[in-house]
């Protein structure tokens, strides 16, 4: 979906409350490195019409320090975007949008800020970059919660406040061009899941000396990837068939798999 403009327009239109804000410039699996050569993946990146730049981070599983994943990413992103010999008064603001299914701070808000303040003075201060928690589990009322219901609830996309999201779900959810563009997306994650388990079981073996620590991350690399990949496609009622025909996997690994994740 994110590689629609109108629907990145939409989107951060509602996320950062400003009818008025403008996309000039969109970047779907915004791939970037340190100077180490660790790779980050932002889900989308936006260019606005005022300069700033926005990474927009979508993550399912509560399984990590994520706002330790914010700091990272937009320490990153703000790299990436600045130009040598730049002068620091010069450097691009950037926001970090921080997208959930659960909610990280637990308070019932579907967004919090995180501001920087002088502790002292309890005076807020802004160094150009803001910090942006999304999460879909409050349903506090909002604009931001509605259209969360549309991100992770399989029937909702008739949502006249935000025609272009809901125009676009259900061209994937609804017809055969969607459809097929999402089987070939699940299939290029699932390549470079199978890729990025290797280079993983190649790092762990490293790492520790032993031969077998190559195998092991390589399996669980892909493993996992692989699993989440069937998951999706059982939330978002592929075939039984085209989803065989995708992972080579039998009905009955499929299925499991999916019993254990509650989707069938």
């Amino acid at each position: 979906m994110s590689e629609e403009l109108e629907f990145c327009q939409e989107m951060l239109s509602v996320l950062l409350s400003d009818n008025k804000l403008i996309v000039v410039c969109h970047n779907p699996q915004k791939v970037m490195k340190n100077l180490q050569g660790r790779s980050c993946t932002l889900d989308l990146e936006c260019i606005l019409g005022d300069g700033r730049h926005v990474g927009v981070e979508v993550q399912k599983a509560d399984d990590d320090d994520h706002q330790r994943r914010v700091r990272y990413d937009g320490s990153l992103l703000s790299t990436n975007v600045t130009e040598p010999g730049t002068k620091f008064g010069d450097v691009p603001d950037v926001i970090m949008i921080f997208i959930s299914k659960f909610d990280i701070f637990g308070g019932g808000h579907s967004r919090y800020h995180v501001d920087r303040i002088v502790r002292e003075m309890n005076m807020p201060v802004d160094n150009g970059f803001q910090e942006i928690y999304i999460n879909a589990s409050a349903d506090d009322g909002t604009d931001i919660a509605d259209l969360m219901k549309i991100f992770t609830m399989d029937n909702e996309y008739d949502d006249e406040r935000f025609p272009a999201t809901s125009k676009i779900k259900r061209r994937f959810k609804e017809t055969d061009e969607g459809v097929s563009k999402m089987c070939d997306i699940i299939e290029k994650y699932k390549n470079e899941g199978r890729a990025e388990g290797r280079a993983e079981g190649i790092a762990t073996g490293r790492a520790e000396g032993r031969a077998e620590g190559r195998a092991e991350g390589r399996a669980q690399g892909a493993a996992e990837k692989e699993h989440s990949m069937i998951i999706s496609m059982l939330k978002n009622k592929i075939s039984m068939e085209q989803i065989i025909s995708i992972t080579g996997l039998t009905m009955e690994k499929i299925t499991s798999i999916g019993k254990q994740a509650a989707v069938l």
